[in-house]
């Protein structure tokens, strides 16, 4: 057993090794480019976006170029105490525009959501619907935009409350994360994603800390289709009680060969522990443009 697990550790990092003594081609130089000075075709980077799963990427939109990503159908449910809670989403497009070479704005509103409250105990559904809440987003990355082993983003953002009460708390929320991308041997990828937010109370008035993180592999199964292992947890300091949510998530990303400018994409997040939804399953797409 010593000897595979030996041989299994060297068939994934002799290969790194053997790449980190070749010459890495340096990237263009894209820093003149802006939303005036679109960056061209043939310089963009490959389609990167933050979906599927749960996790943020690092990288931003080239210059002068838009994208939209966005959930096509997202269902989710949670019981707890005899109380079902079960949210849709019919679609949650998130739009991006790409500033400079290192710099995007981006906004996101899911059109219309449906929340719906099973009390088992009386058998009465109550159920809320309507446009969602409005986010606004800028990220800014700071290193690896174009390349390298390590990439790392700041994405500051503030919640506007448009969505009714029931789909939402109708208070306005901000915070900020700060993904990290890591390469790791044999093709893998890692991400890194820090999160903190200034939540409204539940009761009366003030905010409160939330915190939340992510391990988010991916693995390029073939040169089309990448696989995504996720798990995230989160920790919401209200004053009426901490509550810790944890999730298992699974994801799958297409990018057709003669469609490198479109990814369609699906998901299962499993829930870890009672305060976290049981199941939420979506499918998705992405375009650049």
């Amino acid at each position: 057993m010593s000897r595979l697990l030996g041989l299994a550790i060297a068939t994934i990092w002799l290969p790194a090794i053997a790449r980190a003594d070749e010459p890495t081609p340096a990237p263009p130089d894209k820093t003149g480019y802006t939303l005036f000075n679109p960056t061209p075709d043939a310089d963009l980077r490959s389609l990167c976006t933050d979906r599927p799963t749960k996790s943020t990427s690092p990288c931003t939109v080239d210059a002068g170029h838009w994208q939209v990503e966005s959930d096509v159908y997202n269902y989710t449910v949670q019981t707890d105490a005899g109380v079902t809670t079960a949210t849709q989403l019919f679609t949650n497009p998130t739009l991006k525009l790409g500033l400079t070479n290192n710099l995007d704005v981006e906004v996101n509103i899911a059109p219309y959501e449906r929340v719906a409250v099973h009390d088992g105990a009386s058998g009465v559904t109550a159920i809320s619907s309507g446009v969602g809440d409005l986010f606004l987003k800028a990220k800014l990355n700071l290193l690896g935009d174009d390349g390298g082993a390590v990439a790392f983003a700041l994405e500051p953002y503030v919640k506007v409350p448009t969505a009714p009460i029931g789909v939402g708390n109708g208070a306005v929320e901000e915070g900020i994360l700060a993904p990290i991308q890591l390469s790791l041997p044999a093709n893998w990828q890692l991400v890194i994603d820090p999160e903190y937010d200034d939540l409204a109370n539940a009761v009366g008035h003030g905010q409160h800390s939330n915190v939340s993180s992510l391990l988010s592999f991916g693995y390029p199964v073939t040169k089309t289709v990448t696989v995504s292992l996720e798990v995230w947890g989160d920790a919401n300091f209200d004053p009426t009680g901490t509550v810790k949510q944890a999730s298992f998530d699974l994801g799958a990303a297409w990018i057709p060969a003669k469609a490198p400018n479109f990814q369609l994409d699906g998901g299962v997040n499993l829930g870890l522990n009672r305060a976290t939804p049981a199941a939420q399953a979506y499918l998705g797409v992405s375009r650049r443009f």
